[in-house]
């Protein structure tokens, strides 16, 4: 089958292997070796699957041209047959929301071969897009930038085995983040949605939802009839509520249009990040080589202090101040100072006044679900949308999933969290497909996030909220190190920089629902991980 993840193209001879899947070592989507069918995510597509003889000890592959090149598999979908019985307000099942959970969702509904109507609305302007390329650092090798045709090399070994190796023409091709354009993020093309009959409705607001009659109200009047619902509608980026907070050239990014902008008015000026959150410090960091120079202003001690503690935030923050990055921590911002009404300076309490051409704010963000609070769906004190393992809501028909839920995480004795990640939503949107099929999935995935900074991955599998100890295994200065998060004297997250595929095979004990205990990795023996989750 397939060696590259079909996500960002990650080599699977570096993944980890086991009961009967692969799982990616850089951010953890898994296939089962039996078909190439993706079975976590995060991404979109399976791995295609070659037919392979041997005879006298020679290999023959059976392969396209077009699997070699992509290395990715899009699984067969069914086709709405039943368009004609539906008037244009009146759908079979509706998906408000369009990233990562209602994609997944809409597909995997076809995939199953649902071959009623689906409609699809979202209050972007565009198709849905991989929203974390907007901010994160990343290479894409493979399925870019090939340049010439495939050839298959066949390497045998007379003892004890035969083995092969395919190989194919490319270039290692950078793609820039912020500065990416539209069709280089799209997670799939116009076509694909006319092809499989994915109804995409743009720039549609919902205002409110009728769980009586079964009737999603949009902000400009329109109504559209549903029989099954999914609630996948996101968060919405907090603002600073401080003196001149309307001026022009200050962003919360959300949409190509504002990273490439920021990018344009960061151009050999002064840049502010407000927030040191994952967005905060990416953006800080890819602004550092187009910058004259970059700021951070942050309410704590040290970047991600409670995500990942204050040992590798500290770290961390060492390689940002190699790298040009002043930080301001432990203060806010008091004003935002125009000049004919953009920005030029940003005055923080503690008194310093920092020169700002373009300021970033990533202090966090509230779930999106203001239009449901008459609804009867359960909503709890923080305003996210309660789901159970099936990601339904407290109404028969209605399920929710992504960033704006809460849910019960196995991993946690059924903790009800909320995981505002990519590769969460990706699972999020499968669950409630699959249920509103009446399947009775449940969810059980492992949480899996990465950040990229400066040419260098974190990745993190589990969920650390309360952690109460770190272990390290490697060194910290050298950025070359496994971080080991424990409450009650057991592993519950992991992360790591330089340390591949470690965080992976963490992951894959985890969904084994195998306990890791502190004291399995305070010795620094990682034997325990040789099963891989058996």
């Amino acid at each position: 089958m397939g060696h590259k993840c079909p996500h960002y193209g990650a080599p699977l001879v570096k993944g980890v292997l086991s009961k009967g899947r692969v799982r990616c070592p850089w951010h953890g989507a898994c296939f089962s070796i039996g078909t190439g069918d993706i079975e976590d995510f995060p991404g979109l597509d399976s791995l295609p699957k070659f037919q392979v003889k041997i005879e006298k000890e020679k290999v023959y592959i059976r392969a396209s041209k077009q699997a070699l090149l992509t290395q990715r598999r899009t699984k067969v979908m069914a086709k709405c047959i039943s368009l004609s019985n539906y008037n244009i307000s009146s759908t079979n099942v509706l998906i408000i929301g369009a990233g990562a959970a209602g994609l997944v969702c809409a597909e995997t509904l076809r995939q199953e071969g649902f071959s009623d109507r689906i409609v699809m609305c979202t209050m972007d302007r565009h198709l849905p897009y991989d929203r974390p390329k907007l901010s994160k650092d990343y290479i894409s090798s493979f399925g870019h930038g090939i340049t010439q045709g495939v050839h298959v090399q066949l390497i045998l070994h007379h003892n004890p085995q035969i083995s092969f190796r395919i190989t194919a023409s490319q270039d290692r091709v950078p793609h820039p983040s912020m500065d990416s354009h539209l069709e280089q993020i799209t997670l799939r093309p116009k076509e694909f949605f006319r092809t499989n009959d994915i109804e995409v409705l743009t720039e549609t607001q919902d205002a409110a939802v009728d769980i009586k009659n079964k009737i999603a109200v949009f902000k400009d009047g329109f109504k559209m009839d549903y029989n099954k619902l999914l609630i996948a509608t996101g968060n919405t980026p907090k603002a600073l509520s401080c003196k001149g907070k309307e001026v022009e050239n200050v962003f919360n990014i959300r949409t190509p249009e504002d990273a490439n902008r920021v990018v344009k008015l960061a151009s050999s000026k002064n840049a502010v990040i407000v927030g040191a959150s994952f967005l905060g410090m990416e953006v800080a960091a890819y602004l550092t080589e187009k910058a004259h120079s970059v700021s951070v202003v942050e309410l704590e001690e040290v970047p991600f202090k409670k995500f990942f503690g204050e040992k590798v935030g500290q770290a961390l923050m060492k390689m940002f101040e190699n790298n040009r990055v002043k930080f301001y921590m432990q203060t806010e911002v008091s004003e935002l100072r125009e000049q004919e009404g953009k920005l030029k300076e940003v005055v923080l309490k503690n008194g310093k006044v920092l020169r700002a051409d373009v300021c970033v704010i990533g202090i966090g963000a509230s779930p999106a679900t203001g239009f449901l609070k008459q609804s009867g769906i359960n909503i709890d004190s923080k305003g996210f949308i309660v789901v159970n393992k099936m990601m339904q809501t407290n109404i028969p028909g209605v399920f929710a999933a992504g960033d704006a839920v809460t849910f019960p995480l196995a991993l946690r004795n059924n903790k009800k969290v909320n995981i505002p990640h990519w590769q969460m939503a990706h699972m999020h949107g499968r669950i409630a497909a699959l249920n509103m099929l009446a399947h009775g999935t449940e969810i059980s995935t492992i949480p899996y996030l990465w950040t990229g900074v400066f040419g260098k991955s974190i990745r993190y599998a589990g969920h650390g909220e309360g952690f109460d100890d770190v272990v390290f295994q490697g060194d910290l200065d050298e950025l070359k190190f496994v971080a080991f998060y424990t409450k009650n004297e057991e592993v519950i997250a992991v992360a790591s920089m330089n340390y591949d595929p470690i965080v992976s095979k963490v992951a894959e004990v985890m969904a084994s629902g195998r306990a890791i205990r502190k004291r399995d990795v305070e010795t620094g023996d990682m034997s325990w991980l040789t099963g891989k989750g058996s």
